[in-house]
């Protein structure tokens, strides 16, 4: 039982020691100020009745910056959202603490699951798509393990341009299972024999668009932004494609809850990492719906499993197939050819270095720091800082022809 004991001072000094750092503090010091939760008994005090509760946290979140337009992009967009998605995956057959996450017996949730694995595979052009992992970074790097238990091989190439998260996540996975990782920027080495697998992101972190190749004696993982599928061909000389589904109908919420899925040729369909939901029918002839592929360690023994810490994200699975079963063929490329049209319109009122983008890229400035702030201080949110003089900015249906103009004022006087 000691594995499930709480934490002693003890205890927590030999992990902080472990990993280099002094105190708890110094663990989380790398957040902003401003994104530490509050301190609620100092902001709200002791002791208050309900009614007076409410009225102090109301307070509180009024200082939240609810309406600046966003151009924020990197991983995580301003998407529009049908109403009825979140007020269908509110509703409390859905949401509920338990039955998304072991639906075994779920109807209901496995036929939800069944739906999206189908829609996934469409949009992809894959074979066999899971019903859904933490999110996108999880998915390279559970691809990436993947990849290497088809192989056999312990070392993976990926291109320099992917989400700089993802990558960070990719090294943690690949260190526990002692996976050499190896970057590559522009070529690729001729002989590809020794990887498990290249994985490359179109378009990348920079918004370009790349050219998936077709690869000999290795894997091809293509990680990938699924709304841009709406209007792009998806890349089919990829063996396994990864995402997040976050431009499917779910918010930006700080930063999540999101989902990561992971499509495959069929081949590959039993190292896939999380669950798959199958159609079948019962002992009298009904519809019915069951996990089919089950390959984590609560089905079947820990060291078989493809991942022991690969969870399933079935709220948000639901909200993207509710997006996409709303949005129907038309209004998902509608949506993607709007986003591209603002872009490519923002884009050419400023001094963008892509050549090739949907609907992010970066523009240059003389100061990115000054730019960023007075865009803030209009009510924009500009972007993603990467250099003094580079920003990272992205552009959705939602933002509107005043906004974009207003933006490039901004940018240009």
């Amino acid at each position: 039982m000691e594995n499930f004991l709480v934490h002693n001072d003890e205890t927590k000094a030999q992990m902080l020691a472990e990993i280099g750092m002094n105190s708890i503090d110094d663990l989380f010091a790398q957040i902003p100020e401003i994104a530490v939760p509050v301190d609620f008994e100092k902001e709200i005090g002791k002791a208050k009745s309900e009614l007076e509760t409410q009225k102090s946290v109301k307070m509180l979140a009024g200082k939240n910056n609810i309406t600046a337009e966003s151009f924020l992009g990197g991983g995580c967009y301003n998407k529009f959202t049908p109403a009825c998605v979140l007020q269908t995956a509110q509703r409390w057959e859905f949401l509920t603490a338990y039955t998304p996450y072991q639906a075994e017996i779920s109807q209901g949730t496995l036929q939800v699951m069944y739906e999206f694995q189908t829609m996934i595979c469409r949009l992809t052009g894959m074979d066999i798509a899971n019903a859904t992992v933490y999110d996108g970074a999880t998915a390279c790097a559970e691809a990436i393990l993947m990849a290497a238990r088809i192989s056999k091989k312990s070392k993976a190439l990926i291109h320099a341009n992917i989400n700089p998260e993802h990558e960070k996540v990719i090294k943690t996975y690949a260190w526990a299972k002692n996976i050499e990782i190896e970057k590559f920027s522009d070529t690729l080495p001729a002989d590809l024999t020794e990887y498990a697998c290249v994985l490359i992101q179109t378009p990348d972190y920079y918004g370009e668009i790349l050219k998936t190749p077709q690869l000999e004696n290795t894997l091809l993982i293509v990680s990938t932004n699924l709304s841009a599928l709406s209007i792009l061909e998806p890349p089919s000389s990829a063996d396994i494609l990864v995402s997040d589904v976050q431009t499917l109908g779910i918010p930006q919420s700080f930063g999540g809850p999101y989902a990561g899925i992971i499509a495959c040729k069929e081949k590959y369909m039993r190292q896939l990492a999380g669950r798959l939901a199958g159609r079948t029918v019962d002992s009298k002839g009904n519809t019915a719906y069951c996990l089919t592929i089950q390959t984590r360690e609560q089905h079947i023994k820990r060291e078989k499993a493809t991942s022991n810490i690969c969870s399933n994200q079935a709220l948000m699975g639901l909200c993207a197939a509710m997006y996409l079963t709303v949005m129907g063929e038309k209004g998902f490329k509608d949506a993607g050819y709007l986003s591209a049209k603002n872009a490519h319109k923002l884009a050419s009122r400023l001094n963008v270095k892509n050549k090739n983008f949907f609907n992010e890229f970066v523009f240059t400035v003389k100061d990115a720091d000054a730019t960023l702030k007075k865009l803030k201080e209009n009510g924009i949110l500009g972007g993603i800082k990467i250099s003094d003089t580079e920003i990272l900015t992205a552009v959705t249906e939602m933002n509107s022809d005043e906004a974009i103009e207003k933006f490039t004022k901004i940018v240009n006087n």
